[in-house]
């Protein structure tokens, strides 16, 4: 490629996700994460034309009933969906798959965020795991787990920093708020 990257972006302001349930996703990421559900959207259909198979690679007959738009912390916001079309995949990918995805969420405690995660009776994957390479640090953990409709999440802490921090000026997201 030898087109400039676009020179008016800023950042990243939302991750899109479908789940089969939209309330039991939106109970989910607020009881259990803490999350804000801001507000609600939908629904959306084309039942005549191509909107669908225009704007979103979709089939045309592709439509959303509701979807809603979620705040966690600083962090960027959620848009999640739920989507009917024909065709449609009823299973979560896994990380391996193309399109394979996870949510990465600070936490200041792990083994406290794990023990309520627990509380919740979410399967949490191989426990605890020290931070690796770079990743790692001085206290960095990370731990994965289900959500009840089976995506994959993970928890990370590094509240003395990660290894890859040492000597930079530039960082990647921080728990500590830019304007704190």
């Amino acid at each position: 490629m030898t087109a400039p990257p676009v020179s008016t972006l800023r950042g990243m302001e939302h991750v899109a996700f479908t789940v089969p349930d939209l309330e039991q996703a939106i109970r989910f990421f607020v009881v259990v994460l803490g999350c804000e559900h801001l507000y609600d959207i939908g629904p959306f259909e084309d039942p005549e034309g191509d909107w669908f198979a225009v704007n979103l690679d979709l089939d045309p007959r592709a439509r959303i009933p509701r979807g809603a738009l979620l705040r966690c912390g600083h962090g960027s916001n959620f848009e999640i969906f739920e989507y009917e079309a024909p065709g449609q995949v009823q299973r979560m990918p896994r990380m391996s798959d193309w399109g394979g995805v996870h949510l990465a969420f600070y936490v200041d405690d792990m083994a406290t965020s794990l023990a309520e995660l627990e509380q919740h009776g979410l399967r949490i994957l191989g426990g605890a795991k020290d931070g690796l390479g770079v990743e790692g640090g001085d206290g960095s953990t990370f731990a994965h787990f289900l959500s009840p409709w089976g995506m994959l999440l993970e928890l990370v802490s590094f509240p003395r920093g990660k290894a890859y921090m040492h000597g930079r000026t530039r960082l990647l997201w921080t728990p500590v708020h830019p304007s704190a």
